[in-house]
């Protein structure tokens, strides 16, 4: 019975460290877009794109978390890692030229005459994806958030 609750309890702890490495990169988000535009955008709470990558802060801290709690050899770890890896790889290829495609249609519709039947079509969103400096600041915020959390988790034990 003990060790199913310790099993519950590290599950949650990972969850929550996740979870708060998420929140930590979106808040970052936020406050850079105030800082460098000096206006509030709350689009930036929840929205994907920008400085740091909140899927990868996500994904390392699930790693991290797994390999802090069950170690690096084992199975578990090897998942969230080439997991980990698939998402950041996927942030800096696939959805950042999603992003840059974007832009070029939305150029593209923007210049079209008023007349033209797609001249009133909604523009399509432009920060999908990130540059690798984005991807590796989340990536380390993660691992940070991971190794926080693990450590007040070993304090307050």
């Amino acid at each position: 019975m003990r060790t199913m609750y310790k099993a519950a309890a590290t599950s949650a702890s990972m969850i929550h460290i996740s979870t708060s490495a998420f929140a930590i990169a979106q808040f970052i988000k936020f406050f850079t877009t105030w800082y460098k535009e000096k206006r509030w955008d709350l689009k930036q709470l929840v929205g994907s794109g920008g400085m740091p990558s909140s899927h990868s802060a996500t994904v390392t801290a699930l790693a991290a978390s797994i390999g802090f709690q069950e170690g690096l050899g084992g199975p578990l770890f090897a998942t969230a890692l080439i997991l980990a890896c698939i998402v950041m790889y996927d942030a800096t290829g696939v959805r950042l030229q999603a992003g840059r495609q974007a832009e070029v249609l939305n150029q593209i519709v923007y210049e079209l005459p008023a007349e033209h039947p797609l001249a009133e079509s909604r523009p399509l969103r432009e920060l999908l994806g990130h540059t690798p400096l984005q991807v590796i600041v989340g990536g380390l915020l993660g691992i940070i958030t991971a190794a926080m959390g693990h450590l007040i988790a070993m304090v307050t034990a």
